[in-house]
């Protein structure tokens, strides 16, 4: 590909960004024939298939519940409903065996009604007046943006005459019944370059979304803008949100007037108000208030004296080298805080008190294990849920309150029979000398088997141990070996792990996948040609660069929904947000840093490549289906051995329900298989 004086000016690939366009819907339905013929032509990928579908659909899997007012809510898919049911029961009903679940929407009925290919996104249920309306959000396919209805709880229906929006990657949030905040696609000029609402608005009942009130404008290049109301009894508030990049915002206290007062927090910090406290957590070095407080800290005052002008906080978290805070959630009256320790789950809880907030641990964390707190009542009540799971562990999810002891509530099946499984954690040295923390699922010390390597590496994203019937059935219990790859760019040891390796350090994350690759190697557990390594979104990035940096590392690769034309990612779908990130293509010293990791750009035609299969979504709003179509189509040019797939539904997923799911990981699980000799 030719290069002009700041990047490429030639691209003759640009034709397969046309999404729908008829030349390349063509081109793609050729190449999904060609991959699902070479893959599916044997009963045992049609085996695979139907056992990952039988995971997915498994009656006995643990129905994850949120609590809203007197009910639980369960979204739920199986094969008597792929397009899912949204119901509800109550906790009483919950603990048993089989709930008696009242279903409010039935997808696949209302997708039938409607002539849409609908897929659930989700609800937002109004607290204030009884949890009496809903405004529900369903996609065409699986797309990031949505069509918006309002849904009355108490009719089982949805309100003709009530909030609705047509399809746009739009933001709402309840004010009270008959009003809402709403950012949408407006007219020209009304998104921002990234695609999402760059206006919000106030919208009231009976009027028409064209009269809706102004909020807040923020500008083209920002990320989005979004407002939302707190309806704490006692605390109403409302909050607007200026997102400016992925990493950067302000935030803003809505009066009643309708005035906006700026909330003096860092601009990449993370803000949090709850009931009379305030929390800031530092995602760089802060100094307030006569002290310095680390990247990575969480600390708490009086929200109300800080506006007022008082920066006297409580660190209530500090990291180490070897602790970062993963997240935080609220009870009534608590506050639990999720740490992870070398990538291990560690658990406490804090009670705010007149001086130091008092901190105990909270119990149930095991050895290689994650433990997440899946639920909470910060409104009414110190009740919680815990779901616990390994690698080898199924789901257990408890419940407790804050005070007392958490009892298991619901236990997931176990797919496959882990009794000579082992899990170990190791530690890669990467290119600077630093520890790359890595764990290893798998019946053999020795190289007996295919191995799999997966990783993300970005958007401080942290990848803990987890369960997968899907991995278990469809690649452990085969005999291969299951790698996980905690790279920096993600959030395993905080912001500082995330942040020196963005932009211009982008290439340390690259460094340490290959420094794990080439660690198993020496470690014995893995050969080149039995490495297998797979990754989606950031992660099929990360695949790309391997491919064109790295071949000589691996037997074969599955990259899903990527990111690979460096030069053009800002301008396709969501692309512009992630310069924050990756930096800015059109800035020739961001160029210099991006096109070596721009995989597009470094195919060469003598490139000795392991097989490649490329795997993504039509119906991907997030990331432009174009950066895989073009890949494929290049490394095809130059005879290189490609397979591709593309889904039609399924958004950034690349899938839109079970069935499709299953098939997504059949083929990347047996094109693996077969490549590696398995």
């Amino acid at each position: 590909m030719s290069q002009g004086e700041n990047g490429p000016d030639d691209d003759p690939y640009r034709w397969l960004e046309e999404i729908t366009g008829p030349r390349a819907l063509d081109w793609v339905r050729a190449r999904n024939a060609a991959t699902l013929g070479e893959l599916s032509e044997r009963q045992r990928f049609t085996d695979l298939r139907d056992q990952i579908r039988q995971v997915l659909d498994a009656d006995d899997r643990i129905p994850y519940v949120r609590r809203r007012g007197d009910f639980l809510y369960n979204f739920w898919q199986d094969a008597d409903h792929p397009r899912g049911l949204w119901r509800r029961t109550t906790l009483e009903q919950y603990r048993q065996a089989q709930p008696e679940w009242d279903v409010l929407v039935d997808v696949d009925a209302l997708a039938a009604a409607d002539g849409e290919n609908w897929v659930w996104h989700g609800a937002d249920v109004l607290r204030p007046g009884g949890y009496r309306l809903a405004l529900v959000q369903l996609s065409r396919g699986g797309a990031d943006a949505s069509v918006v209805r309002e849904f009355d709880l108490a009719q089982r229906r949805f309100d003709p005459d009530g909030f609705a929006l047509p399809e746009a990657k739009s933001d709402v949030a309840w004010i009270g019944a008959d009003r809402i905040y709403v950012g949408t696609d407006f007219g020209p000029g009304s998104m921002t370059t990234s695609g999402y609402p760059r206006l919000v608005k106030e919208w009231r009942r009976g009027t028409a979304l064209a009269d809706a009130t102004l909020v807040y404008e923020g500008k083209p290049d920002d990320v989005s803008v979004s407002a939302y109301h707190d309806p704490t009894e006692g605390f109403e508030r409302d909050f607007v949100l200026r997102q400016i990049d992925f990493w950067h915002s302000e935030w803003h206290l809505r009066t009643a007037g309708g005035d906006l007062i700026r909330i003096d927090v860092p601009p990449d910090a993370i803000m949090d108000v709850h009931r009379e406290w305030l929390l800031v957590r530092t995602r760089s070095t802060w100094s307030v208030g006569g002290r310095q407080y680390p990247a990575g800290a969480l600390l708490a005052t009086g929200f109300t004296g800080f506006l007022a002008g008082g920066r006297d906080f409580t660190v209530l978290f500090e990291p180490d080298p070897h602790t970062a805070l993963n997240y935080h959630t609220w009870t009534r009256h608590h506050l639990l805080l999720s740490a992870l320790r070398d990538v291990r789950s560690d658990l406490s809880v804090l009670t705010p008190g007149a001086g130091e907030w008092a901190r105990e641990a909270l119990a149930g964390v095991g050895e290689y294990t994650q433990t997440e707190i899946v639920s909470t009542d910060p409104h009414d009540s110190d009740e919680y849920m815990l779901v616990s799971s390994g690698f080898t562990q199924p789901e257990t999810l408890s419940y407790g309150h804050i005070g007392g002891q958490a009892g298991e509530l619901k236990q997931a099946p176990a797919f496959f029979d882990a009794a000579d499984i082992s899990v170990r954690q190791f530690f890669a040295t990467s290119a600077d000398g630093t520890a790359v923390p890595y764990f290893v699922v798998g019946r053999s010390e020795g190289a007996a088997g295919p191995v799999l390597l997966t990783g993300y590496g970005g958007f401080e994203v942290s990848l803990t141990p987890s369960y997968s019937g899907i991995i278990g059935r469809g690649w452990l219990a085969r005999g291969g070996t299951y790698v996980v790859a905690n790279l920096r760019g993600g959030g395993e040891y905080g912001p500082q792990w995330h942040t020196g390796a963005i932009k211009a350090n982008r290439h340390r994350v690259y460094e340490d996948f290959a420094a794990v690759a080439m660690d198993l190697v020496d470690r014995g557990i893995a050969t080149r040609e039995r490495l297998g390594i797979q990754g989606g979104s950031n992660g099929g990035l990360l695949m790309g660069v391997m491919l064109t940096r790295y071949p000589h590392l691996f037997g074969a690769i599955v990259c899903q929904v990527p990111l690979l034309d460096m030069w053009r990612y800002h301008e396709l779908l969501a692309g512009a947000s992630w310069m924050a990130e990756y930096g800015d293509p059109r800035e020739p010293a961001e160029w210099e840093y991006l096109r070596p990791f721009s995989p597009y750009h470094n195919v060469s035609p003598d490139g000795d490549y392991p097989p490649v299969l490329l795997i993504t979504s039509t119906r991907d709003d997030r990331v432009h289906p174009g950066h895989a179509r073009k890949m494929a189509a290049l490394l095809e040019q130059h005879g290189h051995d490609v397979s591709y797939y593309e889904n039609i539904e399924g958004g950034h997923g690349a899938a839109a329900d079970n069935e499709q799911l299953a098939l997504k990981w059949a083929l990347m699980l047996e094109f693996l298989w077969r490549k590696l000799g398995g």
